[in-house]
């Protein structure tokens, strides 16, 4: 038995070892994102860039961290699942982040979980409402944004109960993103004893929506849910608006749909934009009432002054910061283990102005409804 002890010492040594969280050392903290930096939603990368670069930026230059300094390192995925992915392990294995964060879309996100599951790295502030990344026996998953669940209650609250309407259809995009939206719209009509009057689908990084366009028009639906990205949504809307059967539908847009980028693109093909109605997970990026909004003004000025300010770059900007908060807040070794609790721990005051409060896998839980009212988006109140 003694000849076996120093054998028994090795196993556990390896044991310990290996299930050690790592300690992170060096002053350099990289934090990894993949995200679109070309292709059809663009746009999208180059907000989340601007938003939360801006924050990291400033961190390091007024020595947030002290003498550590963040490393923002993005890679483009052109928002597809493959790309996602190799992106992903890359940032792990080869740039050894110490946290991934700002992931991009649904599918791309679906994407990476089996190595989410198998290396138990820090994964915050997706730009997803996916119900996946809401399973509290993830605990390495931290959202900062409410679900598309909590957006499409609340559109289908406000159009049933304020405005009476019944014929509600969708347009979305037939993948993971477009499903999740699909069975959430389902699940909140069936509450109130409805069911679509009209359903179509378009393919991810297309313009493909004759089809669906053709499945809904003849249904003559009083609001159509659509969740899509924002070029795909704005060309199904200046085809619906030409035609007699829509011309006072209402159209409905998830935040993942862009409102900033679909207003743009709508006045680019001169549509009018009434009748649209856009659900947000961030309050309006214009309100300075709100401390946090104005600091975010402030500082986009500062280092992306040719950025036009949006939802998008806000929310990007918000969650940089409550990262780097909660960063700050770890003591003794870095870990990620420390990180994560940090983040799930942090004072409901943390972004003066919001309320921070962790549960539901969300930092915050809050859906806001916008109406836009050239030349800007105005809040539904309640």
């Amino acid at each position: 038995m003694i000849k076996r002890i120093p054998i028994l010492l090795f196993i556990f040594a390896l044991i310990y070892i290996y299930f050690k969280d790592e300690t992170f050392t060096s002053n350099k903290i990289t934090i990894g994102a993949s995200i679109p930096q070309t292709g059809i939603i663009k746009t999208w990368g180059d907000s989340v860039t601007a938003g939360a670069n801006s924050y990291f930026k400033y961190a390091n230059e007024n020595n947030i961290l002290d003498r550590k300094k963040i490393n923002f390192l993005i890679y483009d995925d052109k928002y597809e699942p493959e790309l996602a992915s190799d992106n992903a392990e890359k940032l792990v294995f080869q740039d050894k982040a110490f946290a991934l964060f700002g992931f991009v879309g649904t599918p791309t996100v679906k994407s990476v979980l089996p190595l989410l599951y198998d290396e138990n790295i820090p994964f915050f502030g997706a730009f997803t409402g996916a119900s996946f990344l809401r399973n509290t026996n993830n605990k390495n998953f931290v959202n900062f944004r409410s679900s598309y669940e909590e957006e499409i209650e609340a559109i289908v609250k406000h159009l049933y109960k304020n405005n009476g309407l019944t014929r509600i259809a969708v347009f979305y995009q037939n993948d993971d993103y477009g499903e999740e939206g699909y069975i959430s719209l389902i699940n909140s009509l069936k509450k109130r004893e409805l069911s679509l009057v009209a359903e179509g689908s378009y393919k991810r990084n297309t313009f493909s929506i004759n089809h669906a366009f053709n499945e809904i028009k003849d249904a003559s639906p009083e609001a159509i849910i659509m969740v899509g990205a924002y070029k795909t949504n704005s060309l199904f809307i200046k085809k619906a608006k030409e035609n007699e059967k829509l011309k006072n539908t209402i159209f409905c847009n998830l935040s993942f749909g862009d409102a900033n980028s679909m207003i743009k693109e709508l006045k680019k093909q001169k549509t009018n934009t009434d009748n649209l109605l856009f659900s947000q997970v961030v309050p309006n990026y214009i309100n300075t009432d709100i401390p946090a909004i104005q600091e975010y003004q402030t500082l986009m000025k500062k280092y992306y002054p040719k950025q036009e300010l949006g939802f998008i770059s806000l929310e990007a900007f918000l969650s940089a910061k409550v990262l780097v908060k909660a960063i700050q807040r770890i003591q003794g070794d870095m870990t990620r283990e420390k990180l994560l609790k940090s983040l799930k721990n942090l004072p409901y005051n943390t972004l003066k102005g919001f309320y921070i409060n962790f549960r539901n896998t969300q930092l915050l839980n809050k859906v806001y409804l916008f109406h836009y009212k050239n030349p800007r988006f105005e809040k539904i109140e309640d």
